[in-house]
């Protein structure tokens, strides 16, 4: 086995799985499992939601390919549990400490991508029940997010050049 083959089935999986978030999110977050997701849109009080229980869901599968691919010497098995793994922590990094700052790390961020993804999840959470949702990805961003925080950093921008009224 070539290292190269691990780090592109690695890599493969981790990108392949913000198309699974997007449809899991979509149609199954948004569908037969609200009542764990919910509580995600309409704030309850505590630290935890029922929705963090997507962090098992993906977990299990992850853990299980890691384990077994090492076990049984499955090397591509091992390399897809380790990209479902990176993309978890990549999820939790974006989502519960960027955007929703259960973890006050990064709350000042000048980024246009964190602002993006920042809008275009706020744009996501406009809607408090599971019908009329948009934005269902994480890490990738629609064009119109990033034109929206692109004009608004161009009108900061003009204000700090501005004019001195007479």
């Amino acid at each position: 086995m070539s290292t190269l083959y691990y780090i592109g089935v690695l890599f493969g999986t981790f990108f392949v799985m913000e198309g699974i978030t997007w449809l899991t999110h979509r149609y199954v977050m948004h569908g037969f499992l609200w009542y764990l997701h919910r509580d995600h849109h309409q704030k309850e009080p505590g630290f935890f939601e029922k929705n963090d229980w997507f962090f098992v869901i993906f977990a299990v599968p992850s853990m299980f390919l890691i384990g077994f691919g090492t076990y049984s010497n499955v090397w591509w098995m091992q390399a897809i549990g380790f990209g479902i793994m990176m993309y978890g922590a990549a999820y939790f990094l974006v989502h519960d400490v960027i955007i929703h700052q259960r973890f006050k790390w990064f709350s000042r961020s000048k980024s246009t991508y964190i602002r993006a993804i920042r809008w275009a999840h706020k744009m996501h959470h406009k809607h408090l029940d599971k019908y009329d949702g948009e934005s269902f990805g994480m890490l990738l961003v629609h064009k119109k997010y990033w034109q929206k925080v692109r004009r608004e950093r161009e009108l900061m921008a003009a204000k700090k050049v501005g004019y001195a009224p007479e």
